[in-house]
């Protein structure tokens, strides 16, 4: 696989975080904030930097975000991907919302 080097921001005006290669939008992961809580619904990564590591790179910098800008707050993961990647990141499972919020 090969990589790209990425530049993750949040874009709280589009609820959304991008991961940008330079000057192209790689990918995007929707998001609806609410009190406290962040929840992913859906992620994107554009054709050309499929297989290039953008999606993870992409959510992992989008929850190492919320842990150092939005402290205290929780994320609750809709998009499956989002889902299956905290899942293989034990170290971000201190993130998820407790499912009766």
């Amino acid at each position: 696989m090969v990589r790209v080097d990425l530049d993750v921001r949040d874009e709280v005006a589009l609820g959304r975080y991008e991961a940008w290669a330079d000057d192209a939008l790689a990918g995007w992961a929707d998001y609806e904030a609410g009190e406290g809580i962040l929840s992913f619904t859906h992620t994107k990564v554009e054709p050309a930097f499929e297989g290039k590591g953008v999606g993870s790179a992409l959510i992992q910098g989008a929850l190492d975000d919320v842990r150092a800008h939005r402290p205290g707050w929780s994320v609750l993961p809709v998009c499956p991907f989002v889902v299956s990647w905290i899942e293989r990141h034990p170290a971000y499972q201190d993130l998820l919302a407790d499912a009766s919020e």
